[in-house]
């Protein structure tokens, strides 16, 4: 049975947000492509300019924004600093904030990256990140430990849109005799969101696939969905898919098929406004 959400987890402030603005989580991604189509220039001070106008467009629009680091990374510095003024941006919007990083290692070097994105003394410091789990969901302990108490929290790469990850993704445990991996990691994220790190731990479940063995109400935390738009799944896919998972708890994501209709704010926040409303209606 689907239960709300622990009071001042990251799940809880993300049904909260859900309830005043609608289930959209939109991308912030400044790709060589789109800063072209935008007439910005492919360097950090286009990065910038196309961070701006997405936070003035997104905020009071959307609940959560999503940048993908990789395109502020490929500026080393100079991105990264670029990256740290769309953060600070945001979240003075009122905005949430998911920081696109897929982090996974073991470690000193796990809680290098925790104190690196959830931190709050941090200039990289957001509301949640997404983490990886291929060295095993216990390896990212320090990202759990450090977001719990803050009311911050880590999403969990478990069933990708990507249909690359699917071979691995579906494989079974206990030589092909147990659970797929993912419908595992699901139960052991569940699990985590019973204890004391309640509502903390979330899971990307992508959008276009079809329903998993693990009961996704269940979860206990947030469901990042990408795959919405340009990758093919609409709200008949996002409301089938997630039917029965509580109020607040799936943000549908959408990147590019919201970022192609700028680049003025204007444009911006009618096409964000647009997909919120489809899903909302989806997930009521």
């Amino acid at each position: 049975m689907a239960e709300s959400a622990a009071p001042g987890s990251f799940a809880a402030r993300v049904a909260t947000a859900v309830a005043a603005t609608g289930p959209l989580c939109a991308g912030i991604d400044p790709s060589s492509d789109l800063l072209q189509r935008w007439g910005l220039p492919d360097h950090p001070a286009g990065l910038r300019r196309f961070g701006s106008a997405c936070v003035e467009a997104f905020a009071g629009v959307v609940p959560v924004v999503k940048p993908q680091v990789a395109f502020f990374e490929r500026f080393g510095s100079a991105g990264m600093v670029a990256l740290e003024s769309v953060i600070a941006e945001a979240r003075s919007a009122g905005l949430l904030v998911i920081g696109d990083a897929k982090r996974g290692d073991i470690g000193t070097t796990m809680e290098a990256y925790a104190s690196a994105w959830l931190d709050p003394d941090s200039p990289l410091a957001v509301d949640a990140v997404t983490a990886l789990a291929y060295l095993g969901l216990g390896a990212l302990e320090p990202l759990f430990d450090l977001a719990a108490p803050q009311g911050r929290g880590v999403i969990v790469v478990v069933r990708s849109s990507n249909p690359e990850g699917r071979t691995l993704q579906e494989a079974r445990t206990d030589r092909g005799r147990g659970p797929a991996v993912e419908d595992q990691l699901l139960g052991a994220i569940a699990d985590l969101n019973r204890g004391s790190r309640a509502g903390t731990v979330g899971a990307v479940v992508g959008a276009t696939l079809e329903p998993s063995a693990f009961p996704l109400p269940e979860l206990g935390g947030v469901i990042l969905a990408p795959g919405v738009g340009a990758q093919g799944a609409g709200a008949a896919e996002v409301g089938a898919l997630f039917a029965g998972c509580p109020a607040g708890s799936v943000l549908a994501s959408a990147s590019r098929s919201v970022l192609g209709a700028g680049p003025t704010v204007a444009g911006l926040a009618q096409a964000a406004r647009v997909a919120r409303d489809e899903m909302a209606a989806a997930l009521s």
